[in-house]
């Protein structure tokens, strides 16, 4: 069996899980997640623990096995402290600001940036060059932090661009000067 699979999913106070026509609701005080469950995955609720087997030892259940009960701990842990990730801008003149509810980026382009997030996601500039996406989705609060890297990405010569924190960048000489022969 899968070892993450088999293991049980603990439910903390304050956090309903619910099974209903193979779709899995999990609610707590940050809000409400829903998810379809593949049909050759079982997950039942016992006690204060979530439980998921499969039909079978086939290759993709035992894939299918362990990747929903990760879903399953995932929503658990988002409704109950969510997720973050950090974004860094490296680069002279580049910076983030919060204005109303977008998210302006100056990036070293003729022109700024605006970035609106879901109202699901909070997004916040500590510094200006500091972004924290927040939120309870951990696959939206990763999608939106890929969105934002994807405006400006890191280069591997100055490294300047937008990364995520603590992101090693891999740094390549650049061009020699002429007389090297």
């Amino acid at each position: 069996m899968s070892r993450i699979g088999r293991k049980p999913v603990v439910i903390p106070s304050g956090i309903t899980v619910t099974v209903n026509n193979g779709v899995v609701t999990v609610k707590g005080k940050a809000g409400e997640l829903k998810e379809q469950i593949h049909p050759r995955v079982a997950v039942e609720v016992k006690a204060n623990e979530v439980h998921v087997t499969r039909s079978s030892d086939d290759r993709p259940d035992r894939a299918l096995h362990g990747t929903t009960r990760a879903n399953i701990a995932n929503m658990v842990k988002g409704v109950a402290s969510g997720f973050t990730k950090k974004l860094e801008l490296v680069g002279v003149g580049y910076k983030a600001e919060i204005k109303g509810k977008n998210l302006q980026l100056a990036l070293g382009f003729s022109h700024a940036i605006v970035f609106r997030a879901p109202e699901t996601i909070k997004i916040e500039a500590p510094t200006p060059t500091n972004i924290v996406i927040s939120g309870f989705d951990k696959q939206l609060v990763g999608l939106i932090a890929a969105k934002i890297r994807s405006f400006k990405p890191p280069e591997p010569y100055k490294g300047k661009g937008v990364k995520y924190e603590g992101e090693y960048i891999r740094r390549k000489a650049g061009k020699t000067a002429a007389g090297a022969k």
